[in-house]
């Protein structure tokens, strides 16, 4: 990867801030006005070789029917992680993060997505989500117990790319890293929980309680793995001091407004009634979508910012700080790419 230019604070993100301007809607680019940083381009053999390995995991463990091939090449798994993990240690590493990323998504689309088609349904979630969160975080009991619960989680899908997923982070990352995705994964699942009950009781939440729920429903897990990604820990007593929480925090609510703003359109034509921030901005202010989509913009950037300011004294500290918002900020840069570009899945609304 590309090395930045330094800074006096002894971290650089990657490149300076671009806000994105156009005259016009267009199918691909940046949100128009949006704060964000350049990504480290994705290497075309990387995106080319963990896709192949990704399909053949995936076929391998019987995840997904023929039909769902289109899908899986729509999504762009291997450009995904590969523009999130520019500085990954090898590819084994760059796998098993697409692994975790497929896994999640899978389970999404079939237990909690009812327009997706795939059994998906917010009635009974909570049962099948704690069946998932089993697939990480193991069940212990009798003998026979545990024997009849290996034999469910091998029996279904979803519960399957989730167990598989986990075995191959654990063997390169440590126990403490590994148990901190699984906790992770439990706040992902209460997240969808919320959103849920929400939706079936047709709720509309005002603006702060929109963002707490996407908070634990949003890309943390995909966060918590970078370290052990690109080749070292960040140890727990680091890990758990209140600044680096707040700047990992921040980092994962500003890279899940960025998919509330890429998916909008796709969102809006599966389900009207889809809770997004555009959508709650324009409930609770009562104004149209336009302005709710270009206020969600502002508040993108003023979470986006802090996260830019509040990393860099903290990078100060140590190199291994500055490593560690390092690896968060090109996540964030390389989510963004991807949504930007991915033009199959993704366009922008005619609000320019």
């Amino acid at each position: 990867m590309s090395t930045p230019p330094n800074t006096s604070a002894g971290f650089a993100l990657p490149g300076p801030p671009s806000l994105a301007r156009s005259s016009q809607a267009r199918r691909g680019g940046a949100v128009p006005g949006l704060r964000y940083r350049p990504a480290v381009p994705a290497d075309p053999d990387k995106v080319k070789e963990v896709d192949r390995r990704l399909e053949a995991w995936a076929r391998r463990l019987d995840l997904f029917p023929a039909q769902w091939t289109g899908d899986f090449t729509q999504f762009q798994f291997g450009r995904a992680v590969v523009l999130q993990h520019p500085g990954a240690a090898d590819l084994e590493r760059l796998t098993a993060a697409g692994e975790l990323l497929l896994a999640e998504n899978l389970v999404d689309s079939c237990y909690c997505e009812e327009d997706e088609g795939r059994g998906g349904a917010r009635r009974g979630l909570g049962g099948r989500l704690i069946m998932a969160q089993s697939a990480l975080d193991p069940f212990h009991g009798t003998a026979e117990t545990e024997e009849e619960w290996r034999g469910g989680v091998q029996a279904d899908g979803p519960l399957r790319s989730y167990h598989c997923a986990l075995k191959d982070y654990a063997a390169f990352a440590t126990p403490s890293q590994t148990g901190r995705f699984v906790h992770d994964m439990a706040r992902l699942h209460l997240g969808y929980l919320a959103e849920a009950s929400w939706a079936e009781t047709r709720h509309v939440p005002e603006v702060w309680e929109y963002l707490v729920m996407r908070q634990f429903n949003n890309f943390r897990p995909c966060l918590s793995i970078v370290d052990a990604v690109d080749g070292y820990e960040l140890p727990e007593p680091l890990y758990a001091r209140p600044e680096v929480q707040r700047v990992t925090a921040l980092a994962c609510n500003a890279t899940t407004i960025v998919n509330d703003l890429y998916s909008f359109t796709k969102e809006l034509a599966s389900d009207p009634t889809h809770l997004n921030l555009p959508q709650v901005v324009a409930a609770n202010d009562k104004r149209g979508l336009k302005a709710a989509y270009l206020k969600s913009v502002g508040i993108h950037n003023q979470i986006m910012e802090a996260f830019e300011t509040e990393s860099a004294p903290l990078a100060a500290l140590s190199p291994l700080l500055e490593r560690y918002v390092r690896s968060l900020a090109d996540w964030v840069s390389g989510n963004h790419e991807w949504h930007a570009t991915n033009t199959d899945r993704y366009h922008l609304p005619n609000y320019w």
